[in-house]
């Protein structure tokens, strides 16, 4: 028995009080959080409300059936005058989430280039590659986004001077114009086409993964995934139109009297949202990448030389695996930064979701508190996907590991 301790007639010690029980007292303090947050938001809720009332300003979103009076330019999901508010909130949300996919699309490509060049042996290459990390990723995004649109596509040539691109791309300074497909049954064909080699590698994939786990030779995906994505959807046009030549027809942009007609028009905006986006995330990607090769040990570059490796398959083959799994949590925080940073194409006048949402819908429907709490609750749930896709992605590459 300790000093001091008292001892009951039955001789045991008696109970604690309950105040000294640490998970009495966690408990507690939980609780009292939970309350006065609640107690926050309901004070919140009855101030708004109290406010709205004072202003004579009515609550609900109804107004999201009502009809627009306004046209949206350049919009992925089609959209005039007579559209209800809320088809006009869809068209800006599609815009958003094409720009956001393609420029991440961009920055990751950019960036693992970039984030490879700078450990090259070339002084020349490393440099430039640091160079271009550094002046992105130190000057503010929206700087870019008004370089690109004002300094750069604005000062392109008008229509009549296009300047010719490969591939039958023609710009000038209302924006990029290009072939696109006119419908017919071999388009239809190549998709079903596409569809099913998608499929076939990742079965080839996942085959493959079994047989590395096995102890075996994994299959050569560079060189299958490729034939596959060729030959299927040529065999698809071949079987459903008959004859792959003429089977995929396309309009090609050509100048019509003061303007360029056919094909398809990627607006000036687009192209300055992509482009600054794009490049300012690649620079961040490209230190990630960068750091996760290196963090690799350098042993495993020498087990790959004493196997009569070359330099450029000890890097696909030993160490991007291996650096894949600290590479992608950050980059992950990386998507996520870029999908948010879309916003800012308002400053540039792209038809995106905030500004659709808070421009033409919410000064014809002065509902203020209810079309920014959607924009919010979109934005909110496109992170929430994008990390929950991310992170499925991370589990897979640990598991692999393992």
């Amino acid at each position: 028995m300790r000093a001091g301790q008292t001892v009951t007639t039955s001789g045991r010690a008696p109970r604690a009080a309950w105040w000294g029980n640490p998970a009495v007292r966690a408990f507690i303090w939980q609780a009292l959080l939970v309350i006065a947050v609640i107690s926050l938001f309901v004070w919140a809720g009855r101030n708004v409300a109290a406010n709205l009332r004072a202003s004579n300003i009515t609550w609900g979103f109804g107004f999201l059936t009502e009809a627009a009076n306004f046209d949206i330019t350049g919009s992925l999901i089609p959209f005039r005058a007579g559209d209800t508010y809320a088809r006009a909130l869809l068209a800006g949300f599609g815009n958003t989430l094409a720009a956001a996919l393609v420029a991440i699309l961009i920055a990751t490509a950019l960036g693992f280039v970039v984030g490879v060049a700078r450990l090259s042996r070339n002084v020349l290459v490393a440099r430039f590659a640091a160079a271009y990390v550094e002046a992105l990723r130190n000057t503010p995004l929206l700087l870019q986004l008004l370089v690109w649109y004002n300094v750069v596509l604005k000062s392109l040539p008008g229509p009549r001077q296009s300047i010719a691109l490969p591939g039958g791309l023609l710009l000038n300074n209302r924006g990029l114009y290009g072939p696109w497909p006119v419908a017919a049954p071999g388009w239809s064909a190549l998709g079903l086409g596409l569809l099913a080699a998608l499929a076939v590698s990742i079965g080839l994939a996942i085959w493959s993964a079994r047989r590395r786990r096995a102890g075996r030779a994994p299959l050569a995906l560079w060189l299958l995934t490729p034939l596959v994505f060729i030959g299927l959807p040529l065999a698809a046009v071949w079987l459903m139109a008959g004859s792959v030549a003429g089977a995929l027809p396309v309009t090609w942009p050509e100048l019509r009297g003061f303007n360029v007609g056919g094909g398809v028009t990627l607006l000036p905006e687009f192209v300055a949202l992509v482009l600054g986006l794009s490049l300012y995330t690649s620079a961040f990607i490209a230190e990630i990448v960068r750091s996760g090769v290196q963090a690799v040990p350098k042993g495993q570059r020498e087990a790959g030389r004493a196997l009569g490796l070359r330099e450029g398959q000890i890097l696909r083959l030993i160490v991007i695996p291996q650096a894949l799994r600290l590479i992608i949590p950050p980059l992950a925080g990386q998507y996520l930064n870029l999908t948010k940073n879309s916003s800012l194409a308002v400053a540039i006048g792209y038809p995106d979701l905030v500004s659709i949402g808070a421009g033409p819908v919410l000064q014809n429907t002065g509902q203020a508190l209810e079309v920014i709490s959607l924009i919010m609750l979109i934005y909110l749930a496109l992170s929430l996907l994008t990390a929950l896709l991310m992170n499925w992605w991370n589990a897979r590459m640990a598991l692999a590991e393992r």
